[in-house]
């Protein structure tokens, strides 16, 4: 098994994954009368509520001073959207086997493809909230930073480091439920540890390896940096991630598909 052949597994059940996400999204917001405009309604109420609350408070930190208040919202807010990409899949992973059983027990199905599926849904949300960032970033600033344009490049690590850890969730979460309740009482946790409503300059120098330890923390500095800061992430701080990130994908795959045969039995 090499690192490519989640890739080659993706790409030959592509119309699979197209499928099963069409109907992920289709059923999302079916019967309201809103539909899709709940999506942008969300983020833009949250993102609004930070711009309001920011711009008037008092004792923020001190890295958010020189950019002013409202970045600092912007900061937030874009913190929030990393976080909440990676809480979905945390949250949901361990449940996905059991959630589509009837089709892995009653068919020849690619279990596996369901971390796929689960993850770009939650990419889709996750862009409309980051345009909605976007569109308040340039209300505010009337620019938006050159770095933006390397943006992207880092969302493919990022998908390996999700992808990665959904593989490894729903091979723990199909031998027991507890891995669900688990993730639901560190998740919360975690997002205090993770520096989204201050930055890591805030941290005391002698901690600040161990806040780097929590590669979700990194993806989050990273993207305000490129997204809201206008600024290059630190070379060191980008290799360290993109390792991680690929050991995490390879290994979660790995685990997954060793396990596989037995899924069927077990939920």
């Amino acid at each position: 098994m090499t690192l490519a052949s989640p890739l080659f597994n993706a790409w030959h059940f592509r119309e699979l994954i197209r499928a099963v996400v069409r109907r992920e999204l289709a059923a999302r917001f079916r019967g309201s009368i809103l539909g899709w405009l709940w999506a942008v309604f969300g983020p833009l109420v949250m993102l609004s509520a930070y711009t309001i609350i920011f711009s008037n408070a008092v004792g923020v930190p001190n890295s958010a001073k020189g950019g002013g208040l409202g970045t600092y919202a912007l900061s937030i807010f874009s913190g929030l959207i990393v976080f909440n990409l990676f809480s979905e899949l945390a949250y949901r992973s361990p449940g996905l086997l059991h959630e589509h059983v009837t089709f892995i027990k009653k068919s020849i199905f690619p279990s596996e493809t369901l971390a796929w599926t689960a993850t770009i849904r939650a990419l889709v949300y996750a862009a409309i909230s980051t345009a909605v960032l976007l569109v308040f970033q340039i209300t505010l600033t009337h620019q938006l930073p050159w770095t933006i344009l390397f943006a992207p490049l880092v969302l493919i690590p990022f998908t390996m480091f999700l992808l990665g850890t959904c593989w490894f969730l729903m091979a723990l979460g199909s031998f027991t439920r507890d891995v669900a309740h688990l993730m639901i009482s560190i998740v919360p946790v975690l997002m205090f540890a993770t520096p989204i409503f201050y930055s890591i300059d805030d941290v005391p120098p002698h901690l600040r390896r161990i806040v780097h330890c929590n590669v979700v923390g990194n993806y989050v500095e990273i993207f305000r940096d490129l997204v809201v800061l206008g600024r290059l992430p630190g070379p060191y701080l980008c290799l360290g991630t993109l390792i991680v990130s690929l050991l995490v994908f390879y290994f979660g795959y790995r685990i997954f598909m060793q396990y596989k045969a037995v899924f069927v039995d077990v939920i």
